[in-house]
């Protein structure tokens, strides 16, 4: 199945990626992961990627369907793939379309106080990279990690104002995509403020898996 997860910052995509990678045995595809690995390996579309990120540019969509193109060819998404963080966009998603045929988008339905909520209350350890929030897990020390007693810090994307910003964002650019594959007959929605387990069975209802 090729699925494309859908949802606001701070849903849980990244959350039920990772777990319906183990369910479904598929890999999980993160244009971010690519364009990384692409720079790394200084293969011919990272160096074009590189240059419009040296230049504080946003990579265009093409180059990224590109380096996308170029993924989902390998081996692995042989029996399909998840897509977390794109499209973002009604082109990005025409521009899919060309290359790949998506089986479901899976919109995670949270409302924006519920992931303010969850965003400004998330604190990060730089040191070791363990992540707590101050309700729902915190740390054992007020603003010390437990894992390795390095402090924890807010990140700048956790901020209310950037938070806001973001949810802003989301709701005019890729909101929209509910409505391009709902009409393609693909959309299915969950409720995603539930909490991890529920979301995830929630998920495994909608997915018929």
């Amino acid at each position: 199945m090729n699925l494309i997860l859908l949802g606001a910052p701070g849903a849980g995509k990244g959350t039920l990626a990772s777990y319906l990678v183990e369910k479904m045995g598929v890999p999980s595809v993160s244009t971010g992961n690519i364009l990384r690995e692409a720079i790394k390996n200084n293969t011919p579309l990272g160096q074009k990627a590189k240059q419009f990120m040296d230049a504080g540019q946003l990579v265009p969509d093409q180059l990224v369907i590109d380096l996308l193109k170029e993924r989902i060819a390998q081996e692995d998404c042989a029996n399909g793939f998840i897509l977390d963080g794109f499209p973002r966009t009604i082109p990005q998603a025409e521009a899919l379309d060309e290359i790949a045929e998506i089986d479901c988008a899976l919109s995670l339905e949270v409302a924006d106080a519920v992931i303010e909520g969850r965003m400004t209350g998330r604190r990060v350890c730089l040191q070791c990279g363990a992540t707590y929030h101050i309700k729902a897990n915190p740390p054992q020390k007020e603003g010390v990690c437990d894992k390795c007693g390095d402090k924890l810090h807010i990140r700048k994307d956790d901020k209310p104002d950037v938070v806001q910003h973001r949810l802003a964002t989301y709701h005019e650019q890729t909101e929209p995509l509910k409505a391009y594959y709902g009409n393609q007959g693909k959309l299915k929605s969950i409720d995603g403020a539930q909490g991890i387990i529920q979301t995830e069975q929630l998920a495994v209802q909608a997915l018929g898996l």
